[in-house]
């Protein structure tokens, strides 16, 4: 049995609209927005395969890319990405409600930022410096905030193609990332047919570590996977 894990990344144009002045503290209004915000390109790949990439029309219009990456995401087990819950995926939310895409409610993700957040002590969770702090690679350089500029404002072609090979190398350190970050994190679903098999990568190839007891008292079992070395614990009982 194989694990369907998908990895994406997403960028997105900002808001155009009209206002007086700029400023600190300046509030702007809904009601000053003449063209909302989209989704410019979506870069993804399935677990050890090659990177795949859809991006806006020629009218910047994103619903056709929704619409196709809905579908390949549809099929993913777990849905990786940095910051995920609270970027990429309302993002999409939003954009498939707007549209009246519909996408599964139940989707399993696996939030990269919030496993550097809860289970390490990294100097910046940011996916640059936990990818170059793993060894994995590092961001490409975008140009700053021109590149939007020319993405949305001009409608430059070239400028869209460097910003999609900007996310697609996103994709590519998230999973290395992911693959090392991995072995020091509980498993989010399991792919093992029974409870002792390892629920990474399915192995029946497990051998115990050690036996514990939880505070209500419930003897507890921790396994090793000799084949993928990830660990998981199940009740004694379940042995």
């Amino acid at each position: 049995m194989n694990r369907n894990r998908l990895f994406f990344d997403i960028e997105t144009s900002p808001n155009i609209g009209l206002f007086w002045k700029s400023g600190y503290k300046i509030n702007i209004g809904y009601e000053n927005i003449i063209k909302e915000r989209a989704i410019i390109c979506i870069s993804y790949k399935w677990a050890g395969g090659k990177v795949h990439n859809l991006y806006w029309d020629k009218d910047q219009n994103d619903r056709t890319m929704i619409e196709k990456f809905v579908k390949v995401m549809n099929k993913a087990d777990e849905i990786v990405a940095h910051n995920g819950d609270n970027f990429d995926i309302k993002w999409l939310r939003t954009r498939c409600i707007r549209f009246g895409v519909r996408i599964d409610p139940n989707i399993v993700t696996i939030d990269t930022l919030k496993l550097c957040r809860s289970k390490f002590n990294f100097n910046s969770n940011r996916l640059d410096y936990v990818a170059k702090f793993l060894g994995v690679g590092e961001k490409q350089e975008t140009g700053g905030f021109d590149l939007w500029k020319d993405i949305t404002i001009n409608n430059d072609r070239k400028a869209l193609k460097r910003m999609v090979k900007y996310c697609d190398n996103d994709v590519v350190i998230l999973e290395k990332a992911w693959d090392k970050l991995n072995q020091y994190v509980p498993a989010k679903t399991s792919i093992g047919r029974v409870y002792s098999d390892c629920p990474e990568c399915g192995s029946e190839h497990t051998v115990i570590d050690k036996y514990r007891v939880s505070g209500a008292g419930m003897k507890k079992v921790s396994l090793r996977c000799v084949d993928c070395g990830k660990y998981h614990t199940i009740a004694e009982s379940k042995l």
